[in-house]
């Protein structure tokens, strides 16, 4: 990747300190879904279309169209008979049926733990529970989830949407939640959820993903006194602009968002000595490296890794794809 920096002020005080947090970047539903239209292209030849952004990474979206991926918004753009590959944030059942009656050929790389909620939103459906979902408007995720149950899912936004909710039942009603969302907000609208409706079930396990909160707590471990935490991501990343959102909360004085090295700004390191950066669960490492390059122009040192947790985790390819890899002896 080439990176202008154009004439960045070097700065000459001694004491700099760059904080570099471990884990950060590509997540395995990230992994799996930019891995599953890499090899669909390579399998079936361009053009491939892609539903959706696959991950949400302006980077990741342009390398993958030079290369042949097609993205469009709804299915009606891909040609009758074509391969369409549905992104890791999700889809409702009522695409897969528009997909199945235009006759496309699907490879669904929804990362295994929004299905996850996709399961607990059909099942608690099924036993006509009010879903009380907390999650951000218009997010593909959020639509995708909602489609499994429109007629018993409410969208909760936060903690000031608590009071609007209506249910039918408030002795039978459950929370559930958008994958990429702040723990700390998400608990504050679960405890205003409960003080509104006492019996209010909890999601059988986490639905907020593990590298969501692995970088969020991350985040927390290099942000309190630090002048600037730089976070590489997307706007549209709910994650990375979540982690802006922590890097403030726990005590950074200053926190911006970048996609690149290109993003920086000279104004933003007046009389900054510490400096914190990570990036999104979309994020390619070789955007980091990027800014990294970029604050050793202006002066800074190496950065010292903070290792939070260890991530070992990988997701299986889609099946649809796993099985026509077999039959092409790859």
């Amino acid at each position: 990747m080439s990176v202008d920096l154009g004439s960045p002020r070097v700065i000459s005080e001694e004491e700099k300190a760059v904080l570099l947090a471990s884990p950060r970047g590509y997540c395995a539903g990230v992994d799996r879904a930019i891995a599953t239209v890499e090899k669909a292209l390579d399998l079936y030849g361009p053009p491939v279309y892609v539903r959706k952004e696959i991950v949400h990474n302006k980077h990741v979206v342009s390398d993958l169209r030079e290369r042949g991926a097609v993205f469009v918004d709804e299915l009606d753009e891909v040609p009758s008979g074509a391969t369409v590959v549905f992104s890791a944030h999700g889809v409702a059942p009522a695409v897969y049926a528009d997909a199945e009656a235009r006759g496309l050929k699907t490879i669904d790389a929804t990362c295994p733990l929004v299905t996850k909620v996709h399961h607990e939103a059909k099942r608690f459906a099924g036993q006509d529970y009010d879903i009380l979902l907390i999650g951000h408007a218009g997010h593909e995720e959020v639509e995708g989830t909602m489609g499994e149950a429109p007629e018993h899912t409410h969208l909760v936004q936060g903690p000031d949407d608590v009071a609007n909710v209506v249910v039918r039942d408030p002795s039978r009603v459950v929370w559930l939640s958008q994958t990429t969302l702040s723990v700390d907000e998400t608990m504050e609208t679960v405890a205003a959820l409960r003080e509104r409706f006492p019996e209010l079930l909890d999601p059988p396990s986490d639905d907020i993903c593990y590298a969501t909160q692995n970088r969020q707590s991350a985040v927390k471990q290099i942000a309190d006194g630090v002048d600037l935490v730089i976070v590489v991501g997307s706007g549209n990343s709910s994650n990375s602009v979540r982690l802006v959102e922590v890097a403030r909360e726990s005590g950074a004085r200053d926190a911006r968002r970048v996609d690149d090295a290109s993003e920086l700004q000279d104004a933003w390191f007046e009389g900054v000595d510490s400096v914190a950066v990570t990036s999104g669960a979309s994020v390619p490492e070789d955007l980091v490296q990027g800014v990294l390059a970029a604050l050793a122009e202006r002066g800074y040192p190496a950065p010292n890794v903070v290792h939070s947790v260890s991530e070992s985790l990988i997701f299986a390819l889609p099946k649809e794809l796993r099985r026509d890899l077999k039959s092409a002896g790859r």
